[in-house]
């Protein structure tokens, strides 16, 4: 069987028809989407709805859980006080977002699940426990296996750090999916991840940056440039 897990697209648009794109060339039995389908670009109800009109499973991300319950957000931005500019601008363009998504898309991306499995495949967004926390893209096997292994599954994939990677950890395999939009890898691509009969393959996705880049400034996306100067260093940026 093959499955697809496509995560954090971000509200990207230009990002998300190239990879449909590619989808259809790798022909997946299954796709599953990671989470965090509408903060951040420059369309999230067209994301929201193609996503729905697809019928993927998925799970709850962390900008989707704070859209519907912006409290979320309040509560893990008070443990870094001394990114509260950052946290700011974040609650700022949520605001916008749900002004556009409405109250049914927000209520449907409350009920996303925390995980999902299917045959070999534990899914999750950042952690069993936690859509917020999750190990960074350098942690060793010993941070690893403790967190996946209680998915009791022999692949274990998260999404949520926008930076894939592929690690055989005795007795699971730890996959980071990496992101569709927003990459923090250095490679502005966008990432998903294939698993055929269970052998896993980063796909990265060639797409126009510019031409979303305009499409943010044209949707009047609050701190389009911020979220521009991250699609084209492919890098966190600090406001």
């Amino acid at each position: 069987m093959r499955i697809a897990i496509v995560s954090d697209i971000h509200g990207n648009r230009t990002a998300f028809d190239a990879v449909l794109a590619d989808l259809e060339l790798t022909s997946p039995d299954l796709i599953l989407h990671g989470g965090d389908l509408a903060h951040g670009g420059s369309s999230p109800a067209h994301i929201i709805d193609h996503v729905r009109d697809l019928g993927w499973p998925g799970v709850l991300g962390n900008t989707d859980e704070m859209l519907p319950l912006p409290q979320s957000l309040t509560e893990f931005a008070s443990h870094t006080p001394q990114l509260q500019s950052m946290w700011d601008a974040v609650a700022e363009m949520a605001d916008a977002v749900r002004g556009e998504l409405g109250l049914e898309r927000l209520a449907w991306l409350a009920c996303l699940p925390m995980r999902q499995t299917h045959g070999p495949l534990a899914l999750v967004h950042a952690s069993p426990e936690s859509v917020w926390r999750s190990p960074a893209a350098d942690a060793d096997d010993a941070e690893l296996e403790p967190i996946y292994s209680p998915l009791g599954q022999p692949i274990a994939v998260y999404g949520h750090i926008h930076h894939p990677f592929i690690r055989n950890t005795p007795g699971i395999t730890v996959i980071n999916s990496g992101s569709v939009s927003l990459s923090y890898d250095g490679d502005p691509r966008a990432s998903y991840l294939l698993l055929d009969d269970s052998r896993p393959t980063i796909r990265r996705v060639e797409y126009d940056v510019d031409r979303e880049v305009k499409a943010l400034a044209a949707a009047r996306t609050p701190h389009a440039d911020w979220i521009a100067k991250i699609l084209q260093t492919a890098r966190p940026q600090m406001l």
